[in-house]
C-alpha cells in the first residue's frame, strides 16, 4: 500500500513539474525575438478567452498574423477589455515576433485601436 502511494506521489509530482514547465514556456518570452516590430492591419478575429486574449490581424503585406496579448489581468489592466475593439477595426501592434520566421505570430506589448493606445506590457516597450 505504501509503495503504491509513493508511486502515485512521484507520478503526480512529475506531472506537476511538466505542466508548470510547459506553462512557463508557453507564457514566457523565450519563443520571441528580442527586437520589436510594428504590425499594421485589420482585426479579423478577437478572442478574450484564457489563457490569454488573442487577435487575428490581417496585413496587406503578408496576410494573417496571430497576435497574443498579455494574460487576462495584464490585458484588462491596460484598458483593453471586451468591446474595446471589433472585427474590421484597423490596428497597430508593437511587439516581439516569433523566432521562427515562417510563423506569423507575435506577442504584443502595445496595441493601438481607433486612436486609443493600450500598453499591455509597458515595462517591455522599447523606444527609439
Amino acid at each position: 500500500m505504501l509503495k503504491a502511494i509513493s508511486r502515485r506521489g512521484v507520478t503526480a509530482g512529475i506531472i506537476t513539474v511538466l505542466l508548470v514547465t510547459s506553462t512557463y514556456a508557453h507564457h514566457g518570452w523565450s519563443w520571441a525575438e528580442a527586437d520589436q516590430i510594428e504590425l499594421k492591419g485589420t482585426i479579423r478575429e478577437i478572442s478574450m478567452a484564457p489563457p490569454h486574449p488573442t487577435l487575428q490581424v490581417e496585413t496587406s503585406a503578408d496576410g494573417m498574423w496571430r497576435v497574443e496579448l498579455g494574460n487576462p489581468r495584464n490585458t484588462e489592466r491596460s484598458g483593453f477589455v471586451e468591446g474595446s475593439a471589433k472585427v474590421g477595426d484597423a490596428i497597430v501592434v508593437l511587439g516581439n515576433r516569433s523566432l521562427d520566421p515562417n510563423e506569423k505570430r507575435m506577442k504584443a506589448v502595445r496595441i493601438t485601436v481607433a486612436g486609443k493606445t493600450y500598453d499591455i506590457y509597458p515595462e517591455r516597450i522599447q523606444t527609439n
